[in-house]
């Protein structure tokens, strides 16, 4: 059975570069993003930071998981790290980012890599959760 393994590699490669490019730029450049209020600039890209950090390790550890056959732990832990795209999509609640093209299109690359993993964990789970004929105890005699 396919483990699905080297399209996990290409998601999460993906997902990898785009949110390393949209977080750091939202670190450094924190400022031009619409901004909560009570949020000091500073504060504010301290915990962008941080949550890259965070949400990148539960990747890391999603993909060794995966690797090791433990997939139950490994699609909670990918399962969470989907959110570090998805999350992107939360600077339009508070405004439309004032960025140029290529950042404000760094948003939209890592809301499709957080649903892309989402597409994998739903075949992943459907996949690795199939009893084959082979393995089914037949109740009829």
């Amino acid at each position: 059975m396919d483990k699905g393994l080297a399209p996990l590699r290409v998601i999460l490669g993906f997902s990898l570069l785009s949110t390393t490019l949209h977080y750091t730029h939202n670190t450094v450049r924190y400022a031009d993003y619409p901004q909560l209020r009570g949020v000091s600039p500073l504060a504010g890209g301290i915990a962008v930071a941080l949550a890259w950090v965070v949400f990148t390790a539960f990747g890391w550890f999603g993909y060794r998981a995966y690797t090791q056959g433990r997939y139950h732990r490994a699609l909670a832990f990918l399962l969470v790290y989907s959110l570090a795209g998805l999350i992107t999509l939360g600077h339009f609640l508070t405004g439309v980012p004032q960025i140029p093209a290529f950042w404000f299109a760094t948003i939209f690359t890592d809301a499709a890599a957080g649903l892309t993993l989402w597409v994998f964990l739903t075949w992943a789970w459907a996949t690795l959760n199939r009893v084959s004929t082979r393995d089914q105890v037949s109740t009829q005699h």
